[in-house]
């Protein structure tokens, strides 16, 4: 790890303002650490924002509200999470391990990087640590990395939990900036394909921060599930990973929400077999319909090439716990 320098201010406006080319921001700091002492990014200044008044969890009749600080695990377990919005309780409990859980916030898990082994070794090229220094993943190992939204730069994955049911649910984010000034986005324009610059993941703009995650109410929310398909049962990141919702009205389907994890640069959602449901009978063969069409449009780079296949079956088994349910 190299020398750094610590900032710890008290209030968002000085967060922003006293940001500078090359700094990062750090919150629980359960993955820039390890970035740090791997080397992968070298930082001359760290700017805390612990103290910052951002650990709130809201929920009412308009939707949920997070702070960008609060802990993966209060939020799991918070009651009103529980009962209006279970696929992101269930995302974060099926993330890292407790330990991790406890330390990592919300608007962290959001920014986690890849694991992708040739971005995490610099003793590999990387397009997204070295822009223009190649994509050994494009031909090597890459059981683990993306069949939806690659290019020829990058095919690496996000590998968080918590976004995939955010983005099910139409979320958005609130980012401070320069100035005291904020701005939102949905979480779909929050996060950015690799195309020919897979260095630049997300939307946020130099000394911008995220303060707020916001879930509209839905009844795709109440009605939701999240699936974490894994090699093990704990502490693994997803293969393939599901979070569905569904709005279901005397045995029709009026609406319905799916996304995957594990398998795209950013959390993916699948409006095709949405679409497969919308106004559709709540019966097996709408639901195998629907999911058949989970893999519209992936492309394997060999070892990964089990994922399209593994997407049907993920969205088939999540539809079919949402639905039985509604049995």
């Amino acid at each position: 790890m190299q020398p750094f320098a610590l900032l710890r201010p008290d209030n968002a406006s000085l967060a922003s303002d006293d940001w500078l080319d090359g700094d990062v921001f750090i919150a629980g700091g359960t993955d820039l650490l390890q970035l740090m002492k791997a080397n992968v990014v070298a930082p001359r200044r760290v700017i805390d924002l612990e103290r910052l008044d951002l650990r709130h969890i809201s929920v009412d009749a308009d939707g949920l509200e997070l702070g960008a600080l609060c802990s993966m695990a209060e939020v799991a377990e918070h009651p009103g999470v529980r009962a209006g919005f279970p696929a992101i309780s269930q995302a974060l409990l099926a993330s890292a391990s407790p330990q991790v859980r406890n330390m990592g916030t919300v608007g962290g898990n959001l920014l986690q990087r890849t694991r992708c082994g040739y971005f995490r070794d610099v003793g590999f090229a990387c397009n997204k640590r070295l822009p223009g220094s190649g994509c050994p993943a494009l031909d090597g190992e890459n059981r683990e990395l993306a069949i939806f939204g690659g290019s020829t730069h990058c095919i690496a994955t996000h590998p968080s939990d918590f976004p995939v049911a955010l983005l099910a649910l139409d979320a958005e984010v609130e980012l401070a900036a320069r100035g005291g000034t904020t701005r939102r986005l949905s979480l779909a324009d929050f996060y950015r394909l690799p195309g020919d610059t897979p260095q630049i993941e997300t939307a946020i703009q130099p000394g911008e921060f995220i303060t707020k995650v916001r879930v509209p109410a839905s009844p795709m929310a109440r009605n939701s599930y999240y699936l974490k398909v894994r090699d093990r049962t704990s502490f693994a990141f997803a293969l393939v990973s599901a979070a569905v919702g569904l709005d279901v009205s005397n045995g029709v389907v009026r609406d319905a929400r799916v996304a995957l994890g594990g398998v795209g640069p950013m959390p993916w959602r699948l409006p095709h077999v949405e679409e497969a449901l919308r106004g559709q009978p709540l019966e097996p063969a709408t639901l195998q319909q629907g999911a058949a069409r989970a893999g519209d449009g992936a492309t394997g780079a060999g070892r990964n090439d089990f994922k399209i296949d593994l997407t049907r079956r993920t969205v088939l088994r999540a539809l079919h716990t949402v639905a039985d349910r509604e049995s």
